[in-house]
């Protein structure tokens, strides 16, 4: 791979500008909790001269080509092998208490996807694999084959919010009695031929369903909700965390995290909030923050991401 032609980070200047306050000065260290190829971390060390950066991720391939791209940095970037919900052990194994800048863009890399014989995209046909790390863990293929008719539909439902969720389930278990599938190529097969032909125009009808058994082999909806309140502990004052979110699911757990971290923790019908139910942090973006037009139109992944900061205003008593 050519390191000097990685493409640019979703919303990468956004992210920068919200991160300055906090890691302009000297010292400040940053968690990039999905480190991936260090599009972001490069930015941050280039534009943030005194900061050290921590850079997390669970695919031994990311890091490897991370590690060669910021070599140059020497000290100030730091490598862990870990999935994000390790944040503050990654953190205090590197020496700190407490950080000043996280991190988090969420969801599939782009190498990930670009690399067919990872199994991740299905437009690719790869065997079935879909693990962020590689060196462990069931495959997409093991669930594949694995998991009853009941437990398919669960998390076609919940993972992709597939409607077809049950004709697919159905679909595969009769399939796999047939012969294995062990393929991306012959699973989007057994989808496409177990659903209407009105909707298959209305989009492909892969799509929910590799969302959800990515989902399902690397647990990233267990890991971030577990990920989140362990990254705001270690926020420091004046510190600020930033999420990139690429499906709704995400985005929920995300919304839900900051708006009880940036809420009044005072019993109803208290007259008068002492300052130890005060709002720990405060949210940075109205609502969520969308990519502009123009970054859509230059880069298609850019279309479903969410934005969502929050800065700590104060620690707890």
């Amino acid at each position: 791979m050519d390191i000097d032609r990685i493409h640019t980070p979703v919303m990468l200047e956004r992210t920068l500008d919200l991160l300055a306050p906090a890691l302009e000065r000297e010292g400040a260290v940053f968690v990039d909790a999905t480190l991936g190829m260090g599009g972001h971390s490069l930015a941050v060390l280039e534009r943030f001269p005194g900061a050290v950066v921590i850079g997390l991720d669970r695919d031994t391939e990311a890091l490897a080509i991370a590690r060669e791209r910021l070599a140059r940095f020497g000290d100030r970037m730091r490598f862990v092998h870990t999935v994000y919900d390790g944040i503050a052990g990654a953190v205090r194994g590197e020496g700190f208490d407490e950080v000043q800048g996280i991190l988090f863009d969420l969801g599939v890399s782009s190498m990930q996807l670009d690399r067919a014989e990872r199994g991740f995209a299905y437009a690719k046909d790869a065997p079935l694999d879909m693990r962020m790390d590689s060196t462990r863990g069931r495959t997409a293929a093991d669930v594949i084959a694995e998991y009853d008719e009941d437990q398919l539909r669960r998390i076609f439902q919940e993972y992709g919010e597939e409607k077809l969720a049950a004709r697919y389930a159905r679909a595969i278990v009769r399939a796999r009695e047939a012969e294995p599938i062990t393929r991306s190529g012959r699973l989007v097969e057994v989808l496409t031929d177990a659903t209407p032909a009105a909707v298959q125009r209305a989009g492909h009808p892969a799509k929910r369903v590799f969302q959800a058994l990515r989902i399902e082999v690397n647990e990233e909806l267990v890991a971030l909700e577990a990920a989140i309140p362990a990254a705001l502990d270690l926020v420091s004052t004046g510190g600020r965390i930033v999420v990139l979110s690429y499906q709704s699911l995400e985005d929920r757990l995300v919304k839900r995290a900051l708006a009880a971290a940036s809420s009044s923790t005072a019993p109803a019908g208290l007259p008068m909030e002492l300052p130890e139910h005060r709002p720990q942090f405060r949210l940075l973006v109205r609502g969520a923050e969308l990519a502009s037009e123009s970054e859509q139109a230059e880069n298609p992944r850019a279309k479903p991401v969410r934005l969502r900061a929050a800065e700590r205003v104060r620690r707890p008593s």
